[in-house]
């Protein structure tokens, strides 16, 4: 019975993409610009979003199911395939861990010990691939924001020997709601979050102290997310990137610590942990041990190696195929996790069904106009719940020259609707000329740029354009109809983000994502037609790693 409904969902979706070819006039132009259809970005999240996908989790029946619908459509829109020696798929080797059993974690302090239950006081995990962390009676140190910065005059380690121990270090960056005035603030872009306010960046960098464990002391704001968002996807396997050395590369064990909980800990070593996160505003803040407390932390895991897929289609270019647009949107949510109410299928139907929908409607578009310049390339990411993993793999081992990928244009999250919102979000405003590639076009539709209402929350360093812009390529996050402080954005923030709750209804149009992905083709279109490079702004972190490969782009 699944796989009946599984393949009348396909065949559905794929008799939809064939139901109106190009519009074509004689002369080989398009008599209009094709145009985004709702219904067609509907169709597909019903299929992605659909309960047979099992959340479309990494390395689970639910990818294979992902992958060969998203082959099938890309075929029958007639696209060819974009991955290395001709496939449709790029492998991507990554390390997965999971859960096995519970997780013994313990503080002790002037003869006493006490245990803290995982998931609703601390969340740990590994990404070492092993069945067995242990880490036993460690001191606990206070490292501030755990931030290593040269560029920045800021290190929050000041040479202080970590080998061994467990650090507690703050969510975001030094100057994060720094009070107007404050000689921190604009030290690292005030509210906007930069790399290394993101978690991933305080667990490598504890790595690279030496460190047993950390733990990221969460809240709310800070973070951008509630504790539930935590918890509720911390079952979910883990996964990395299969690394040479990673004892070295990875803690033993890492996670996240309620805030009240950690302030125990710090009223516990005689400390007042207020008074200690103003000091770590400043750059003469030195790391801080929590005298006289230890923690040990024990769990099980399994620990093994899987292939998971890129998914990469293409049209060629007519008169320069080897530069190419990108357009990119990840395919994974988080499978089958934490059941609430009675739902473990985390469908994420939001996110990033509605990214995927729009990386085939605008697959469907290239193909009904004329053939473009410039090759663009549509790749669907695995693996971008798991800390941007795809893409990252990608990155490592591109299969289009990244010296001569104009532009990676992002699509993550489309809120389901017929209103259309006159603001358009740049994530990561002012970073890119791709701004005003965007603006042109959005002024025509009658709309507005605005820069990310809760920079906070580090949007640009979380979506899966971020590993490529490292290594140089220019990025377009336009979150364009999700403007993040409007009812509905609220809503799915509060309600369904990373829940089994974001899922596809009946009630669903798509009317108004669809005006978005007008927009985003617009974008894509003139930058493939065009003979510019876009250029990161004097001063941006990516700047010099693009400027390093100017002489392999043609004038």
């Amino acid at each position: 019975m699944r796989s009946s409904r599984l393949t009348r969902l396909l065949l559905s979706t794929a008799a939809l993409a064939l139901l109106s070819g190009p519009v074509l006039a004689q002369s080989g132009a398009p008599s209009a610009a094709p145009a985004a259809e709702g219904a067609r970005l509907n169709a597909y999240v019903r299929v992605l979003a659909s309960d047979e996908f099992e959340g479309r989790g990494v390395a689970t029946p639910g990818e294979q199911k992902t992958v060969d619908y998203l082959v099938s459509q890309f075929q029958a829109l007639g696209l060819e395939p974009g991955g290395p020696d001709g496939q449709w798929v790029q492998v991507a080797q990554l390390g997965r861990t999971r859960q096995d059993g519970p997780a013994t974690i313990t503080v002790s302090h002037g003869g006493t010990t006490r245990s803290l239950e995982r998931g609703p006081q601390v969340l740990v995990s590994s990404d070492r691939p092993v069945s067995h962390i242990t880490v036993s009676d460690a001191p606990i140190v206070f490292a501030g924001y755990g931030v290593d910065a040269p560029e920045r005059g800021w290190d929050d380690f000041k040479g202080v020997d970590l080998r061994g121990k467990i650090l507690l270090v703050l969510v975001n960056d030094p100057d994060f709601g720094a009070p107007e005035g404050h000689p921190v603030a604009g030290r690292f872009d005030d509210n906007a979050m930069t790399f290394y306010g993101r978690w991933t960046y305080k667990f490598q960098e504890a790595a690279r102290q030496g460190a047993a464990a950390v733990l990221v002391i969460h809240d709310t704001a800070g973070a951008g997310y509630g504790w539930s968002v935590l918890e509720n996807s911390s079952t979910a396997p883990k996964f990395d990137i299969v690394r040479a050395d990673p004892e070295a590369e990875r803690v033993a064990a890492q996670g996240w610590i309620q805030g009240d909980v950690a302030a125990d800990l710090f009223t516990a070593a005689g400390l007042d942990f207020a008074a200690l996160k103003a000091q770590a505003r400043t750059p003469e803040f030195r790391p801080v041990a929590l005298d006289g407390v230890t923690m040990s932390i024990d769990f099980g895991q399994t620990a093994d190696r899987i292939e998971s897929r890129n998914v990469l289609a293409r049209i060629p270019g007519a008169g320069h195929p080897d530069e190419t647009v990108m357009y990119g949107a990840h395919w994974d949510a988080f499978g089958i996790a934490t059941p609430k109410d009675g739902d473990a299928i985390y469908n994420g139907a939001v996110d990033n069904a509605t990214g995927v929908a729009g990386l085939l409607e605008l697959a469907r578009l290239f193909k009904a106009g004329p053939a473009p310049d410039r090759s663009v390339v549509f790749v669907s990411w695995t693996a971008e719940e798991a800390g941007l993993l795809g893409s990252e793999y990608y990155a490592a081992n591109p299969v289009w020259p990244l010296e001569t990928t104009v532009v990676n244009i992002n699509m993550d999250s489309f809120l389901p609707g017929t209103e259309v919102s006159p603001q358009i979000v740049v994530i990561g405003a002012g970073k890119s000329d791709t701004d005003g590639w965007l603006e042109r076009r959005a002024t025509e539709q009658g709309r507005v740029l605005i820069p990310d209402p809760a920079p906070q929350a580090g949007g640009f360093y979380r979506s899966d354009h971020f590993p490529l812009a490292k290594m140089g390529v220019p990025a377009l996050f336009g979150a364009a109809g999700f403007t993040g402080h409007n009812a509905a954005s609220q809503d799915y923030v509060a309600h369904r983000y990373h829940q089994p709750s974001d899922d596809w209804s009946p009630d669903w149009v798509m009317d108004a994502a669809a005006v978005d992905i007008d927009l985003l083709y617009a974008v894509g279109r003139d930058l493939a037609d065009s003979r510019a490079w876009p250029q990161w702004t004097p001063g941006a972190e990516f700047e010099a790693a693009r400027v390093a490969s100017d002489d392999q782009r043609p004038e």
